[in-house]
């Protein structure tokens, strides 16, 4: 087959989720091709593109793209229109709310025509508040463009149900293809000597709940606890956040990195958390329960479908009171208990989040639709 991938940023999960397939089909002998944001991915995300540039029979094509309604749009959606005519696609792979836009705009003028239009969510759109005028506007888009869908392609049961509450209970082909992870990500992680008791590891923005964590911290620097944590990552919050943290005057427990990758952060600290407001589903989460690295993590979007309903350190969002428990809960128990139930936890999930099984359920979803569509 002749695959196009279309996304915006070459940045966190869904570029890792992007990576992994486009690598993995290429393998298999499809010809891939892929466009993407020109203004957007940093060291990270060019040294990852330059690594699959050797794959890519189609090409990486880049251009400017933005994360909201743009004049940039439309010349991106011509590029789609023009790469589909170029190469003779197949199948055209929209990822993320943008990536979906570009992908399927074309079908819904000329549904059931030309290459198989798929879309994959990542969350996005989906995440805004309901009942916001934001929502309202790009969930009136999405059922726009359910017309101009050949296939859906979700990547958790979360992200699904969420499409089918506020777009609509589509009759197109649906498919869950969970996140997958490689064997070697299941090893075990191992903290460095100088390891803190804590660890964040993500995008520095107001999804993430960072603010959480520091008023966690906040309380138990007020009962005589000082925890140190390791934060990794980047983004538009962090001066706010920095603020934030001196405005507390805990700025000693605290150390800072910039973008890492994460086998190599996991060893930064003991504990990781993660207070997200919005998740959909998270590689981060995955990979830490992958490679035994005890975690507190909020209830919300596709974690549950990691970490089962009845895990001891599954918090709701938004409560400093309730990740200042767990996190002193955390600090109080022997650290060879909190690693054995991390075993437990990755061990648990090795069967349904690998990279073979989501290569396979995304392969055959193509190849039936291409099927169907010729019947």
């Amino acid at each position: 087959m002749r695959i196009l991938y279309v996304f915006r940023a070459p940045v966190g999960g869904l570029f890792r989720n992007v990576y992994d397939v486009v690598s993995a089909m290429s393998a298999r002998g499809h010809e891939i091709g892929i466009l993407c944001d020109s203004r957007t991915g940093g060291a990270r995300g060019e040294a990852l593109l330059a690594e699959l540039a050797p794959k890519m029979k189609l090409g990486i094509h880049r251009m400017p793209m933005h994360r909201n309604p743009h004049v940039t749009d439309l010349p991106a959606i011509f590029k789609v229109a023009a790469l589909v005519k170029e190469h003779g696609v197949d199948v055209v792979h929209g990822q993320g709310a943008k990536g979906g836009l570009y992908a399927r705009l074309a079908g819904v003028l000329t549904p059931n025509s030309g290459p198989i239009r798929c879309y994959t969510p990542h969350g996005g759109s989906l995440n805004y508040y309901p009942g916001s005028l934001a929502h309202r506007g790009f969930m009136l888009i999405e059922r726009l463009l359910e017309r101009g869908t050949d296939l859906f392609l979700f990547e958790s049961q979360f992200i699904r149900d969420r499409y089918y509450e506020f777009v609509c209970v589509s009759k197109r082909p649906t498919t869950i293809a969970l996140n997958g992870l490689y064997e070697h990500e299941f090893a075990n992680v191992e903290p460095n000597p100088d390891a803190t008791d804590f660890l964040y590891v993500g995008e520095f923005r107001e999804a993430k709940g960072i603010d959480t964590l520091v008023e966690a911290l906040f309380i138990l620097a007020s009962e005589g606890r000082h925890p140190t944590i390791t934060m990794v990552g980047s983004g538009p919050s962090e001066e706010r956040i920095r603020g934030l943290i001196a405005e507390r005057g805990i700025e000693g427990q605290f150390r800072w990195f910039g973008v890492t990758p994460a086998a190599q952060a996991f060893r930064m600290g003991k504990v990781m958390v993660v207070p997200s407001r919005f998740e959909s589903l998270p590689y981060i989460v995955l990979e830490a329960v992958a490679g035994k690295l005890p975690l507190i993590s909020t209830n919300v979007g596709g974690i549950p479908e990691i970490l089962p309903g009845d895990y001891r350190y599954l918090i709701q969002p938004n409560d400093p009171a309730a990740l200042a428990d767990a996190m002193r809960d955390v600090l109080s128990r022997p650290t060879a208990d909190i690693k054995a139930e991390a075993v437990i936890r990755s061990d648990e999930i090795k069967t349904r989040f690998n990279v073979p099984l989501m290569i396979e359920t995304i392969e055959t979803a193509y190849r039936e639709t291409i099927a169907s569509r010729r019947t």
